[in-house]
């Protein structure tokens, strides 16, 4: 099983910058799994805020565009969310999480979370 691992989540100010980052275990996830970033809100179900394919196609929810950017480091097997603008409706657990189907299965991983405040 692939192990996920986030990091950079703390409390910032409104209007500041975080950069969130996701280890994996696995040394080819990157290469073909769809990696996301999913956040839940207090007393709101989890939400998808961005994805990177396997190909390099990137999405990103329309409450964080413009803000928001997902990269990713393949030799490093690390994913990252580049958080700016904050504010405090981004206040919220964020998630990592790989995708990879094969041969009609599906396996999805998801890490711990990392929580992110911003203050008014």
């Amino acid at each position: 099983q692939v192990q996920l691992v986030e990091s950079g989540g703390g409390l910032v100010q409104a209007g500041g910058s975080l950069r969130l980052s996701c280890a994996a275990s696995s040394g080819s996830i990157f290469s073909s799994a769809v990696m996301g970033w999913y956040r839940r809100a207090p007393g709101k179900q989890r939400e998808l805020v961005a994805t990177f394919t396997s190909g390099g196609s990137t999405n990103y929810a329309d409450s964080v565009k413009g803000r928001f950017t997902i990269s990713r480091n393949i030799a490093k097997n690390t994913v990252y969310l580049q958080m700016n603008s904050l504010k405090p409706e981004d206040t919220a657990v964020y998630y990592c999480n790989a995708f990879v189907g094969s041969r009609g299965v599906s396996y999805d991983y998801w890490g711990q979370g990392t929580q992110v405040t911003v203050s008014s």
